[in-house]
């Protein structure tokens, strides 16, 4: 087996036994999108690992830091995720900044950050999903300020449904996301509730203030479709509508996100896919208006904005004796075949 195929196959493992959300949706993309994708989940998903599970945050940071620098000097160490992100970034011009700024929000969790306001909140979803979108956006082909504002701005709808729904289960961790000001307002104390979270009126209250938030961003994530490539749309509206779908079935439920975790049926999930797909053959919305990017989300259009032409113009010295698009051939090969050994799904 290749050095290559190791990688691949590495990353591919990791993603199906991570993130099931994720890994439905990049069978959605057209298959030259979904080894790319892979590859940034993998990479992603590791260092999220090891600045959360690590004795020495600012240690663990400093590596994978270092880790990044010889990713893009293209002399990847030994690990399979940043050999094979190696390929991404150079071939899809992704900046520097915006790998960072996602380490930064992973590291704002480990260090048990405090968000006094949602502005403080959103700022962290920028970091650890706005990046993520920006970067999909990338990999897709759109790369408009248009493109990165919307797809960053629908990867913070996407975290703050994750921080409505998981409330209790984040307290129960010591870890609150809901702004500390909504508690101050209703002259409720956020550390005592910590210390014994119950579910009442109140916190129901701040449930439905982050869905209506994030309901608001997938709207104006929608019109960030026709920016994309036909082919790639369904994936996204697909991962859009069963993320706000947890909203839907949070208020099901009386908006209890302490006692149980709100989760989306397959059958749902089907139904929902199905309607995605159908966005490939109509023209997507458009804004009436122009809209700006959201205040959280300004930076990352920044970074890819005043960053882009220096990616572009790098080149990796020390990814193996192939073209790029040659490798990217054979990733993309490499996943088809994956996909016709039948491996389980997660």
């Amino acid at each position: 087996m290749s050095n290559y195929t190791y990688d691949l196959e590495a990353c591919t493992a990791l993603m199906r036994g991570g993130s099931k959300s994720f890994f439905a949706a990049s069978r959605l993309l057209p298959i030259r999108m979904r080894a790319p994708a892979i590859a940034l989940y993998a990479f992603c998903r590791l260092a999220d690992d090891a600045i959360d599970n690590g004795h020495d945050q600012q240690a663990a940071m400093r590596d994978l830091k270092a880790r990044l620098a010889a990713i893009y000097a293209g002399r990847p160490g030994t690990e399979d995720a940043d050999r094979a992100l190696t390929v991404v970034v150079h071939r899809y011009a992704i900046p520097i900044g915006l790998l960072e700024a996602l380490l930064d929000g992973f590291l704002w969790d480990s260090e048990g950050r405090r968000y006094e306001t949602l502005a403080d909140v959103e700022a962290y979803g920028a970091r650890v999903a706005g990046t993520v979108g920006a970067m999909m956006s990338l990999i897709m082909g759109a790369a408009s300020q248009t493109a990165i504002a919307r797809a960053s701005e629908l990867g913070v709808a996407m975290q703050l449904t994750n921080i409505a729904r998981d409330i209790g289960e984040d307290a129960r961790n010591g870890r609150l996301y809901v702004p500390r000001t909504w508690f101050r307002e209703i002259g409720m104390d956020a550390d005592a509730w910590l210390a014994n979270p119950v579910f009442d009126a109140r916190i129901a209250g701040f449930t439905q203030r982050l869905l209506l938030r994030a309901d608001a961003l997938y709207r104006r994530g929608e019109f960030g479709l026709i920016e994309l490539p036909r082919d790639c749309r369904p994936a996204i509206q697909a991962a859009r509508l069963v993320y706000a779908e947890i909203g839907v079935q949070l208020a099901r439920t009386g908006l209890n996100s302490i006692d149980h975790r709100s989760v989306v049926s397959t059958p749902r999930k089907l139904a929902l896919i199905a309607r995605a797909t159908a966005t490939a053959l109509k023209a997507p919305a458009v804004p009436a208006v122009p809209l700006s990017p959201v205040p959280a989300i300004h930076y990352l259009v920044d970074i890819v904005r005043g960053d882009r032409d220096e990616v572009e113009d790098s080149v990796p010295t020390a990814v193996p004796h192939r073209s790029f698009d040659e490798r990217i051939e054979w990733m993309v090969d490499l996943f088809e075949r994956l996909e016709q050994r039948g491996r389980p799904v997660r």
